[in-house]
């Protein structure tokens, strides 16, 4: 049997998606492309807008209409946030959330055997673990995502995210440094450590995320390591001074931002300030030298947000020289207290706000580019472009073009910068 999966959301998402696709190989199906024909289609959904329950929807929908005796499958965070809605989708054959995964084969198995829908979507409880779901190697890429925390205690005002994940739960450390060994041998040089709330690992553990890393650095054969999003509130200096020494450790961070502005962050309830902020990416500047990149994510239009409030964003985008920022619209999101809260933005003004924002995170970003050019940087090659053209990435997490004849991709290769233009780096091997 074929299967076919649809995955949406984050790098968290995609890892799951890769343990469930190894999974199913382990049991004797065939993996298939998304828009190939499969017995089987998997969408491994994301709820952190009613966007993408839609999407999830009609994917489904497009699945049984193009392959009306195919089982389908929906899986992920719609169905463990919104478990009753979740039940009603009859696209979906199979209705799971994101406990017990290993349950999935099995579910497919009655589904086909009974010819009736099932629904089993194990609600998340006080003191669950992790659930295992190794990864051997990851169809399509370059770099490795392993998972290795779940779950957040944090109470946003605008995120429905601990409803669908519980509560923050750590992957035993000895686990996950038997799947880098394998990712390892398997030729993946970067691994990318992810989780719902990355920050938080070890908490229940009584270990931490800075010592997770000092040992995935030892395991031979990992050339780069990067880190999902951190929450700033939770990188003290002795962190950031241990995380320096990590040579491996790429130095990009991914830190959450949300607003620039302290007023808008009280009213999403977050727990740090603008200003918090802005030392803690001074301190890493201050102890990684200027050789260390920021990307974060920014809302615009979250209710009560002032043109004051959000010029005051857009120049602390500015401020703090973001190498990409990620900007949306507030959208309301069923089930958190923001969707309730009073001052909603006309939809008109959060799309002006989105454009602006945008421009001016392009216009930073392309400031720092043009400042990285004639630079050698090490460049993990990713997609074959042509027989000897390849895209890639920089530690910074740089985007670059580059002509390398002979190189294969997942290879690490030092290029000189050459020329900016507008979406990437052209480049070129330097010379041995």
């Amino acid at each position: 049997m074929r299967v076919s999966f649809y995955t949406l959301g984050c790098k968290v998402n995609q890892n799951e998606t890769g343990a469930l696709a190894q999974l199913f190989s382990q049991n004797g199906y065939t993996l298939a492309g998304p828009e190939e024909e499969a017995d089987v289609f998997v969408v491994n959904s994301c709820t952190v807008t009613a966007g993408g329950d839609k999407k999830s929807r009609q994917w489904l929908r497009r699945a049984k209409r193009e392959y009306p005796g195919a089982i389908t499958v929906l899986t992920g965070c719609y169905p463990q946030a919104f478990p009753e809605e979740a039940a009603t989708v009859q696209e979906a054959d199979v209705v799971m959330g994101n406990a017990n995964r290993h349950a999935i084969i099995h579910n497919i198995q009655l589904a086909l055997s009974s010819q009736e829908r099932v629904v089993d979507i194990a609600a998340h409880e006080k003191g669950e673990v992790f659930e295992e779901l190794p990864v051997e190697r990851f169809e399509g890429h370059t770099r490795a995502f392993i998972k290795v925390q779940d779950g957040c205690n944090r109470q946003c005002a605008y995120c429905v995210i601990p409803r669908a994940r519980g509560r923050v739960r750590s992957r035993n450390e000895a686990s996950i440094l038997n799947e880098l060994k394998t990712l390892a041998a398997a030729g993946y040089k970067e691994v990318v450590l992810t989780g719902i709330n990355l920050p938080s690992y070890g908490q229940d553990t009584g270990t931490n995320l800075t010592e997770l890393v000092e040992r995935c650095a030892q395991v031979e054969g990992i050339e780069r390591i990067r880190l999902g999003s951190l929450e700033p509130d939770v990188l003290s200096d002795e962190h950031i001074v241990r995380l320096s020494k990590v040579k491996k450790l790429c130095p990009q961070f991914h830190l959450s931002l949300q607003s620039g502005c302290t007023t808008t962050l009280r009213r999403m309830r977050r727990v740090y300030t603008a200003e918090q902020y802005a030392r803690v990416v001074e301190k890493i500047r201050e102890i990684f030298g200027q050789q260390c990149s920021f990307t974060t994510d920014i809302i615009v239009g979250f209710p009560g947000e002032t043109e004051e409030e959000f010029a005051e964003s857009l120049a602390f985008v500015r401020k703090i020289g973001f190498l990409k920022v990620h900007v949306f619209p507030f959208s309301p999101r069923t089930g958190t207290p923001a969707a309730t809260f009073p001052d909603q933005i006309p939809e008109s003004v959060k799309a002006q706000r989105v454009k602006q924002m945008q421009t001016e995170a392009d216009a930073v970003r392309e400031e720092l580019a043009k400042s990285m050019l004639g630079s050698t940087q090490s460049i993990l090659l990713e997609k074959a472009l042509s027989g000897s053209l390849f895209t890639g990435y920089t530690p910074l997490y740089l985007p670059v073009v580059v002509n390398a004849p002979g190189a294969q991709p997942g290879e690490i290769l030092s290029c000189v910068l050459e020329e900016w233009d507008g979406d990437r780096c052209r480049a070129r091997a330097a010379k041995q």
